[in-house]
């Protein structure tokens, strides 16, 4: 997956958090959805401007970013 695709970062646009590419929804937003036990189908009927790969895109999104932190 490659979340370039489908992410992006834009600071006229949730003061530059990411976001779903053409919406104003972040990567926060869905990550914390799925944390909360939401499933990909209930964010799909709720948010029917994203696609079950825009999902994937913020989880791969945060895994890149996970994998970038170091901790000193």
């Amino acid at each position: 997956m490659n979340w370039r695709e489908r992410i992006v970062v834009d600071p006229s646009i949730l003061v530059g958090k990411p976001v779903i590419k053409g919406t104003r929804i972040s990567v926060e937003f869905v990550v914390d959805l799925l944390g909360r036990g939401w499933t990909t189908e209930q964010i799909l009927e709720q948010y029917d401007q994203l696609s079950a790969a825009d999902i994937q895109a913020c989880l791969a999104y945060a895994g890149d970013v996970l994998k970038a932190e170091r901790v000193y």
